[in-house]
């Protein structure tokens, strides 16, 4: 059985598998005990298309984390991403109880009463998370926790995540098969912005840029409380298939010139170069310019970035963004990225790190890829502490129904009329708000 001070992180990604194990010592900071690691080709753009490849990547990876820990593993905080997460406004608007004091029963009724509110949900999706926004308490505003304030009624706004029905049950098919029981679901962008992001930007407003594999996720924080998110259907490994294509290389010939000669930013690139190209299947090797290579990199970064920029802007929180912007994910690693994303935001940028980390095996995960694992981690964390203090900010709420269970081990696609009128729908709450 785990300890109560040890969590697990499981990122299940579209490229690879991330197991994280770690312990909170007694200054809260995180001692990682063991990760494992598994390339993945069971997902697409964050949504699982096979679930055999994906049980067994899990397996893998876990299988790593345990023979580094020395623990065995059996529950796990896991992320959930994907085009199919739409986050919803939600206001809420209570009386507090008779002794005038604002208490766990009542912070429970309003976010209860913030889930009845929602229109537009029907029974193909479910909620993820309630995630409160700001309380009200008679006329004292901008509350992030009210618990011991007094007056007569609560008021205020609360972030719903909600997803498809049927792709969450297939993370859980997953892990389950692995052999593994599920703590808590956990709407990624929420878990990065945790392991990067410090109070003081959190406080100022900033947007998290997480650069995966298969989808770039966005999500903006203001005065301490996430305030909008979306999960962009374009990554870093776009930028690998439009090399394979321009080189006219394998796959993973592609993705290795990428990790060993990428460059996001021609105006900073240097000096050119010739680059050997291992032929296919026999055939003799080829070279092509190094210039070329980061021409193909900097059109899909510029794509993904204009992308996020567009994003930033539709939520009408772009001039509020006053610590501008963190970059994080395998995607972010590329050189010239921190300096391409200030170009095309104008937004003062960092690169994220997993932040709290001390000790352990803290070298082992001191890298952006690991960023939305760690703060899966984080977020246990968060959650056993809020059960003791009564309330917290990102405590995920997880329907308990089940959907019939697929007969077909690999995931057809949805089909796109569904998505469409489920994207309709959300767009036009959003006006309506």
């Amino acid at each position: 059985m785990l300890k109560s001070n040890i969590a697990v992180g499981l990122d299940i990604g579209t490229t690879k598998v991330c197991v994280v194990v770690a312990e909170k010592d007694e200054i809260g900071k995180l001692n990682v005990l063991g990760k494992g690691r598994a390339n993945s080709d069971g997902l697409q753009r964050a949504t699982v298309v096979n679930i055999n490849k994906t049980v067994a990547a899990i397996r893998a990876a876990v299988a790593d984390a345990e023979r580094e820990s020395s623990i065995r593993i059996q529950a796990v905080n896991v992320g959930i991403s994907g085009a199919h997460v739409h986050c919803i406004h939600s206001t809420s608007e209570i009386s507090i109880n008779q002794t005038g004091i604002v208490n766990e029963s009542d912070v429970k009724r309003f976010l209860e009463k913030a889930k009845t509110n929602i229109r537009y949900l029907d029974i193909d999706n479910e909620i993820i998370h309630v995630i409160p926004q700001e309380f009200i308490v008679d006329d004292q505003d901008g509350l992030l926790d009210p618990i011991g304030m007094a007056g007569t009624t609560m008021k205020g706004s609360a972030y719903i995540v909600v997803g498809l029905r049927t792709k969450i049950h297939n993370i859980r098919q997953c892990v389950e098969k692995a052999g593994l029981a599920i703590s808590a679901i956990t709407f990624e962008p929420v878990a990065s912005g945790m392991a990067v992001m410090k109070e003081r930007e959190k406080k100022s407003g900033v947007v998290v840029i997480d650069i995966g594999g298969g989808t770039t996720e966005v999500a903006i924080y203001i005065d301490g409380a996430i305030r909008y998110s979306e999960v962009i259907r374009v990554a870093a490994n776009d930028i690998t298939h439009d090399i394979a294509h321009g080189v006219r290389a394998l796959y993973e010939v592609a993705e290795d010139l990428k990790i060993k000669y990428g460059f996001a930013y021609s105006k900073l690139s240097g000096d050119d170069e010739e680059l050997l190209i291992e032929g296919i299947e026999g055939r003799p090797q080829k070279s092509v310019p190094k210039s070329t290579l980061t021409m193909i990199i900097e059109a899909r970064m510029m794509e993904i970035l204009e992308l996020v920029r567009d994003s930033i802007k539709r939520s009408s929180y772009y001039e509020y963004l006053n610590a501008g912007a963190i970059l994080t994910g395998g995607g972010s690693l590329l050189p010239g990225t921190e300096e391409l994303a200030h170009d095309i935001l104008a937004l003062d940028i960092r690169i994220g790190y997993p932040e709290g980390v001390s000790g352990g095996i803290k070298g082992s995960v001191n890298n952006p890829m690991y960023a939305t694992v760690m703060g899966l981690v984080a977020h246990t964390f968060q959650n056993n502490l809020s059960e003791k203090q009564v309330f917290g900010h990102t405590a995920p709420v997880i329907s308990a129904e089940q959907p019939p269970v697929a007969k077909d081990e690999t995931v057809p696609p949805e089909p796109n009329v569904a998505g469409k009128k489920i994207v309709d729908r959300m767009k036009r709450f959003w006006d309506n708000l």
